[in-house]
């Protein structure tokens, strides 16, 4: 056993020797943020400072950061992430800041910069500057009015979602290219259709849907996280947790859409990575990956993180100003970090079919126990299982496509030959037997379903 595990390690020290690139998650203005959503789990990390009320980052330790972090970087691109809290409470002269101190130490490389945020603030200023410094810029937005407002308020309760959409415009009139990232939730998740579908109408290109997973712990004291890490024992889900069943439905009901017309139209950040798994390549995200630890985050004040979801002490790294973030980076502590996620997989996980496509998804939700008992199943389990089954034939295809230099797309029409083949070889009369066993006639079920056959026929 310990033979083993040696041999391992040994080979995976070797990946280390690859050209340094990793991700940051910059805060700058740390958890502040002029929202306040219910399922958010940062806004609590306020608790972490002495003095919540002065998270900014300064200018000085933007310059520190900004050097360290392009000098750590062994690839000619290097991408500035900033997130929050909410990043545009820090002002606009903060990020002409930034972008002054790109230029003054690239050294030769392409910078790149990615802007979270909930668009509520954005003016014609801030899209001046977007577009003027080519930034790509993330709207958080859960869907249509209702499904958004629904949990995404201000401190007052008041509803954000029309202070959103007008951010939207602004971002459409200086022609900001711009994607969105909505929170899957116990709400929204029974709208799936209806939220791909409005998203596609506010212009985005690219969607990303997060499954928001949160436990509440029973600590009463005030001074206490009440969100809390996957290692915690005593703590119940919290309300606003999807069911796990019910995002394996709303990722089935959004890609059967997909992958009838909107493929290489719209991109989805789950389907793009389930692809690049299926044909062999790197997802692109790190929960879809084999290991982790490239992506950490930094606060206000410095202190750098094992990863954005895992802003608590058990896994702070150190300080850029006592620590090169180099080192923190390439400490064995990160490297056992990421390395974890694929060592800690149960039994259960490492023979399932699907798991080359899942690798466990997120240890930040890994809080459950398998079948025979054994810790460290993924909450998401059944639902991922009931996705990435479903999707298959379709990611084969596509994945053939692929390797034969051929567009993925080319799925739409073999989806719509097939069901035409189908329609034409056994479809029944109107008062027939309904094919798909539900006992009634033809015409009072899925005759009315567009394509019936696919009822039918199942899986292609």
């Amino acid at each position: 056993m310990q033979k083993g595990k040696s041999t391992l390690l040994f080979t995976d020290a070797l990946k280390l020797k690859r050209p340094n690139a990793f991700q940051v998650m910059l805060k700058p203005a740390g958890p502040a943020c002029n929202l306040n959503c219910n399922y958010c789990y940062y806004l609590e990390k306020s608790k972490l400072f002495g003095n919540p009320a002065t998270t900014r980052m300064s200018d000085e330790l933007l310059e520190e950061f900004t050097r360290q972090f392009i000098e750590a970087h062994e690839v000619p691109v290097v991408m500035f992430t900033w997130q929050g809290g909410e990043p545009t409470l820090m002002g606009l002269d903060f990020f002409r800041k930034a972008i002054e101190y790109q230029k003054k130490y690239s050294g030769g490389k392409r910078i790149d910069n990615a802007f979270q945020t909930n668009g509520t603030l954005l003016n014609d200023d801030w899209c001046r500057f977007f577009k003027d410094n080519n930034i790509l810029v993330g709207i958080s937005i859960d869907g249509t009015e209702k499904n958004h407002d629904h949990y995404r308020r201000t401190r007052s309760g008041a509803p954000t979602f029309k202070r959103v959409m007008k951010g939207i415009e602004f971002l459409h009139r200086h022609s900001v290219e711009f994607n969105t990232l909505s929170v899957v939730n116990d709400y929204n998740v029974s709208m799936a259709s209806e939220t791909y579908r409005f998203l596609k109408k506010t212009g985005s290109g690219f969607m990303q849907f997060l499954p928001v997973v949160e436990r509440i712990s029973d600590n009463t004291d005030d001074k206490s996280l009440k969100l809390v890490a996957p290692v915690h024992g005593e703590a119940k889900l919290a309300p606003w947790t999807v069911g796990a069943r019910d995002y394996g439905e709303f990722l089935i009901t959004i890609f059967d859409e997909w992958v009838r017309n909107d493929v290489a139209k719209y991109y989805v950040q789950i389907f793009d990575a389930t692809l690049a798994n299926f044909a062999g390549e790197n997802p692109g995200i790190c929960v879809y990956n084999e290991t982790c630890g490239d992506a950490l985050a930094m606060e206000h004040n410095g202190d750098v993180y094992s990863c954005d979801h895992f802003v608590y002490p058990d896994y702070y790294l150190g300080n850029i100003y006592e620590t090169p973030l180099i080192d923190m980076v390439k400490s064995q502590r990160q490297f056992d970090f990421g390395i974890d996620k694929r060592n800690s997989l149960p039994r259960y996980c490492l023979t399932c079919d699907v798991r080359f496509a899942c690798h466990g998804e997120c240890p930040k939700h890994r809080f459950l126990t398998t079948p025979e008992g054994t810790p460290g199943l993924n909450y998401l389990c059944e639902g991922l299982k009931m996705f990435f089954n479903h999707v298959k034939p379709y990611m084969e295809f596509m994945t053939r496509e692929l390797k034969a230099k051929r567009p993925p797309a080319n799925v739409m029409n073999w989806i719509r030959n097939r069901e035409n083949q189908a329609v034409r070889q056994a479809r029944p009369e109107r008062n027939d037997p309904c094919p798909c066993g539900s006992g009634r006639k033809f015409k009072n079920c899925c005759a009315g379903k567009p394509p019936w056959s696919f009822q039918a026929a199942g899986n292609l």
